[in-house]
């Protein structure tokens, strides 16, 4: 299993109704892929995203991990730089942050600290084939038993 992460632009959404970016990204992640949503969605879409996600949790689909980046949480003190900031969110609005939204199969942590954020994930358990190499000499155990 390869681990698939699928970059949705801002611009893929916004038309969308509520409801209707809240399950194109459901249905991405549960494709299991990891969903890179370029900003971020309304708290209110937030929680709706989570209340949907567990009422289809079965024995396929065993719900999300959630991440949200704000860029700049903590403005600068010069004056200047806390005005372009303001501007900055007034003009962009929702399209600024990162949201990471994951299978839980997959992604079984994400730790977020001032500096970086760290995504753990575990792939589904790979059953290793032991490859029998055959020769056309005979083994030692072989001509044993050819000799009885």
């Amino acid at each position: 299993m390869a681990l698939t992460l699928q970059f949705v632009p801002h611009n893929q959404i916004e038309n969308l109704s509520s409801l209707g970016r809240i399950r194109k990204l459901l249905n991405i992640a549960k494709q299991d892929r990891i969903v890179l949503l370029e900003g971020r969605l309304t708290k209110e879409e937030e929680a709706e995203l989570i209340k949907i996600t567990m009422e289809e949790i079965n024995a396929e689909f065993k719900g999300i991990e959630l991440a949200i980046i704000y860029p700049n949480e903590n403005l600068p003190d010069d004056l200047l730089q806390k005005l372009k900031y303001t501007f900055l969110w007034a003009l962009m609005g929702n399209r600024l942050g990162l949201t990471i939204i994951g299978p839980a199969t997959i992604v079984k942590e994400i730790k977020r600290d001032p500096n970086k954020i760290q995504l753990f994930t575990q792939l589904g358990k790979r059953k290793v084939k032991k490859l029998k190499l055959r020769s056309d000499r005979p083994t030692a155990r072989k001509q044993k038993r050819r000799r009885r």
